[in-house]
């Protein structure tokens, strides 16, 4: 069963310089719980080393794509740093700013490249990724349970809540339908369901 490794370590010590002074988006919660609580997510499923320092270094990752960095830039700053095999799960799991030709993509086109390429992705990029959605899906049915102006939580979300849940429910369906079948797929469909009733009346 995994647990404490150095590379996780290593990894955590990495993720918290990086997110220093970062907050979660409407909150005053350090970003460094998500990628810490995505990684007790995969640990709980008892996934390796490899797959649990990707997801703790997964929003690095997207913070370097959305820098431009490339794919020479993200392996030197992490392939060097934590293996070609966290390189390889972070390329399959993280938004692309520009595709293979080096043309940039607009926001939904990133969506939608991320969406085509889970299809090949590694094993341990679609854990990361479930685990991400599963702590971003849960984390938004924790805050809109505890609060009393549920607006204010939607308001947080890029797109708003029928644009939020739309996204969930395409990447449980293409987890699925690329036979992605973990247990873990459960929890997720289930946190899904249970923010959509959450949700304000007009999101499907």
């Amino acid at each position: 069963m995994p647990g404490y490794s150095d590379r996780i370590n290593h990894a955590l010590a990495f993720a918290a310089k990086h997110h220093d002074q970062q907050v979660r988006k409407g909150t005053r919660a350090p970003y460094l719980t998500q990628p810490a609580n995505v990684a007790i997510i995969l640990t709980r499923y008892g996934q390796d080393d490899t797959t649990v320092i990707a997801g703790i270094l997964h929003d690095v990752a997207e913070d370097y794509a959305r820098e431009g960095a490339s794919r020479e830039m993200m392996s030197g700053r992490l392939g060097d740093k934590f293996g070609s095999e966290v390189l390889a799960v972070l390329q399959g799991v993280t938004h692309r700013k520009v595709d293979d030709d080096g043309v940039e993509l607009s926001p939904d086109e990133r969506r939608d490249d991320l969406l085509m390429r889970l299809a090949t992705a590694p094993e341990a990029a679609r854990w990361v990724c479930a685990a991400d959605e599963l702590h971003s899906v849960s984390s938004l049915v924790a805050d809109l349970r505890r609060t009393v102006d549920p607006a204010t939580v939607w308001g947080r979300v890029s797109g708003g809540a029928e644009h939020t849940l739309r996204w969930y429910r395409k990447v449980h369906e293409r987890l699925t339908a690329g036979g992605f079948l973990a247990p873990i797929m459960d929890e997720l469909a289930a946190a899904i369901s249970e923010l959509e009733t959450l949700a304000p009346a007009q999101a499907p």
